[in-house]
């Protein structure tokens, strides 16, 4: 039996070609692998909407904004836009450490880590290439608060960077083992917060944004104190720490 006591999706646009929904953290996006697993996004929603599909991808533990389309002509434009760049994705993330510049963009290519899945690891010969931009927004003792825009839509491809970066999501289970001194945070420390996508029946731009989270850790940061001083702090406090486990080539590669 599946664990179904994960909070319902709660939609936050809809017409005749698309729902939009804000996907709780630990619900999958598509169709799950086991019976074991709890119910998709679509089948939760079936009972309003009919078939749905999602025409792009949430890691389960993500939360976030989740577009899923009413048929198959939706489907298919919603789908190619997506492969070909014209969406923009903007996610938050609360991540352990200060990042090591206070914007970047990232460009490692990523591939299926084999002797650990459903890890992806950075791999220069086999990787399919995955680029990230970055913004901190704000820093706290312990944590920043860093705005991206994945580039390209890999597995894991934030969250893999990010650590690559020594600065892991919060609680994330797969890529946060260095987080020493980093504020507690119930689940992972991760939202898609914005999706602009042209629509699948005019080509209008269509913006949907997230509700800002306050829970947990995201409730560190103010949106007023986001500035300079705050993020300067922050560094100065992780120089008086322990070593997270940075490693050399990040440092010097973002100086």
């Amino acid at each position: 039996m599946h664990d179904d006591s994960a909070v319902s999706p709660v939609v936050v646009y809809a017409d005749e070609d698309l729902v939009v929904v804000d996907k709780p953290g630990g619900v999958p996006s598509v169709p799950a692998r086991t019976p074991l697993d709890p119910p998709h996004v679509a089948a939760r929603l079936h009972a309003a909407f009919g078939d749905l599909e999602a025409v792009h991808r949430l890691d389960r533990d993500t939360s976030g904004l989740l577009m899923l389309a009413r048929h198959r002509s939706a489907r298919i434009a919603l789908g190619r836009a997506f492969e070909t760049g014209a969406v923009t994705k903007v996610y938050l993330a609360i991540v352990a450490g200060v990042v090591p510049s206070t914007a970047g963009t990232l460009s490692l290519p990523l591939a299926a880590d084999r002797d650990r899945p459903p890890r992806q690891r950075v791999d220069l010969i086999l990787g399919r290439p995955a680029t990230s931009r970055w913004r901190v927004l704000a820093a706290a003792a312990g944590a920043s608060l860093v705005e991206l825009e994945p580039i390209t839509g890999r597995s894991h491809q934030l969250r893999v960077h990010l650590a690559w970066l020594g600065c892991p999501v919060l609680m994330d289970p797969l890529y946060g083992e260095r987080t020493v001194g980093a504020p507690r945070h119930d689940g992972l420390a991760l939202r898609a917060m914005r999706l602009v996508v042209p629509h699948p029946r005019d080509g209008r731009l269509l913006a949907i944004e997230a509700a800002w989270p306050t829970d947990g850790a995201w409730g560190r940061f103010d949106r007023r104190d986001w500035n300079a001083e705050a993020v300067g702090s922050a560094r100065a406090w992780q120089a008086r720490q322990s070593p997270v486990g940075r490693s050399a080539e990040a440092d010097t590669a973002f100086q």
